[in-house]
């Protein structure tokens, strides 16, 4: 019932930034939070940064923190990830996720029901 469209993925060098978007369509009521997850060759996938659309809570990854910025924008369904002084490590495909549990675990994959295709970003040294 919901749709998610991500946009914004790239090639960036090491220390510029990049911002991706998730547009969201369908049953958008029912959503209680958005979030971006990444995974790159060889390993596990990673809980990047979430938020709650009511409220706007945000957790974040401890190997972004400070560098990534998560934001809302509920008039337009739309979550953004602001990526600032990325690093090759962050090289990976990232995906768009969204959860309509009234409870969760901060960034625990399980928890999102809805997920986007995905968008590559590339960090070169």
């Amino acid at each position: 019932q919901v749709q998610l469209v991500e946009s914004g993925g790239g090639s960036v060098q090491a220390g510029g930034s990049l911002k991706l978007s998730c547009a969201a369509s369908g049953s958008t009521y029912s959503l209680h939070y958005m979030g971006w997850f990444r995974q790159a060759p060889g390993k596990e996938r990673e809980g990047v940064a979430c938020i709650y659309s009511t409220g706007g809570a945000t957790y974040y990854a401890d190997s972004v923190k400070g560098r990534f910025t998560i934001s809302q924008d509920n008039a337009k369904n739309t979550v953004y990830l602001q990526m600032n002084s990325l690093k090759p490590e962050d090289t990976a495909m990232y995906y768009c996720a969204a959860g309509d549990s009234r409870y969760s675990i901060p960034l625990r994959g399980t928890a999102y029901k809805y997920w986007g295709q995905g968008t590559q970003v590339t960090v070169s040294s």
